[in-house]
């Protein structure tokens, strides 16, 4: 692969959606052309907020990308999810400079999925390399693939980045055929417990489902409000910014799902969601009322049933929630990989991912004991 040449884009609009497409494939709508040039073109991602597009690409002989990579310049740890923060600590306690960083993500957007996007899988150790030059060449301290797809690990692992293991809540459909089919598969007194709290967030409440040409302008200045509420008491101040949401609508309407709880006809609270190949995303919640378990019922709940209405075989609702687990959500691992040139900083990181693994293996394993599912034939 030593004839192989990578070149860094200016930005996502360099590329035609078509070509980027081809390599992302259709699957997961986070890695699209639309939504990550939606994110730059809305000045949500970019050099003045932190995230410097320089998208990296692999032209084959049709001089067309036969690889592409999502890919930014760093200045901070926000929007990532995968926390490096006392990373950055330590290493500018010694004395270097953390920052900036190569981060290979979709900003702001915890969901697995695959980062070395490919029209020939032979070219995805090639833009690992190119990602190692980036650093190399920028004197950058560091290169970081968050929420890599599980079949990409072997790839990093292969050229020495190491690997990180978290975890996610997921909720899987059985073949479910309904709700109820689903319920049944709990536990007795879960059952009653979700059915009792879904009585009490919906009620004096309607719940409505938008997409495609059904989302209007006036329900995503709706959804901005709620955005916005929740953004600034979680995070200080929102990352994504109004225009974000139109071009959304604008390209992307029918892999959007938004989910309004509604008083008297008038949205109190909604949830955005995105509809990939086989899995439903839940992405952003906000609400402008006070409702006892209306958070579950429109991001949980809600996105069970449009789920298994569309035949989608999970449900992804983000990340960090133990609270999910009562709600049939499962854990399962995500990983990251990091690139750490500098011999002595590798090796402190490499010692505190050796010891943090087993520990979040542990933890999925207790927690999946704990999930609500009926054992072995049990109605406890």
């Amino acid at each position: 692969m030593s004839d192989v040449v990578a070149r860094i884009a200016p930005g996502f609009a360099d590329f035609a959606a078509q070509d980027w497409d081809l390599c992302a494939g259709g699957g997961n709508p986070f890695l699209t052309h639309a939504f990550l040039s939606a994110l730059e073109e809305s000045g949500s991602a970019t050099g003045r907020t932190g995230w410097q597009p320089v998208p990296v690409a692999i032209d084959g002989a049709d001089g067309r990308p036969a690889a592409v990579m999502p890919a930014y310049v760093k200045s901070h740890s926000q929007g990532e999810y995968v926390f490096d923060h006392a990373w950055a600590d330590a290493w500018e306690r010694a004395g270097g400079d953390y920052y900036p960083k190569l981060q290979i993500a979709v900003p702001f957007t915890p969901v697995p999925g695959r980062r070395l996007l490919t029209r020939d899988p032979a070219l995805a150790p090639a833009l690992i390399g190119a990602a190692e030059a980036i650093v190399g060449r920028s004197g950058l301290s560091s290169a970081h693939a968050t929420f890599i797809h599980e079949e990409e690990v072997p790839l990093f692992e292969a050229a020495g980045w190491l690997i990180r293991i978290d975890s996610q809540f997921h909720w899987h459909n059985e073949d479910y055929r309904s709700f109820d089919d689903f319920l049944a598969a709990l536990s007795s007194r879960k059952r009653k417990a979700i059915r009792k709290e879904r009585a009490a967030a919906l009620e004096g409440l309607t719940v409505q489902h938008l997409t495609g040409a059904e989302i209007e302008e006036r329900h995503w200045d709706a959804f901005w409000a709620f955005y916005q509420d929740t953004g600034s008491r979680k995070w200080g101040r929102p990352y994504l910014t109004r225009r974000f949401f139109s071009l959304l609508g604008e390209r992307m309407a029918e892999r959007t799902l938004l989910v309004f709880a509604l008083h008297d006809g008038m949205p109190i609270a909604g949830a955005l969601n995105l509809i990939g190949a086989d899995t439903l995303y839940g992405r952003y919640w906000g609400a402008l009322a006070e409702v006892p378990h209306l958070h579950f019922e429109i991001c949980y709940y809600q996105a069970i049933e449009a789920a298994i209405a569309r035949g989608l075989a999970r449900v992804e609702a983000g990340a960090q929630g133990a609270h999910k687990l009562s709600r049939g959500y499962r854990p399962v691992p995500t990983w990251s990989a990091h690139f750490i040139p500098d011999p002595g900083f590798r090796r402190a990181v490499a010692q505190f991912l050796a010891a943090e693994r087993p520990a979040v293996l542990d933890e999925i394993g207790a927690l999946d004991e704990m999930a609500p599912f009926r054992k072995g034939g049990a109605d406890a």
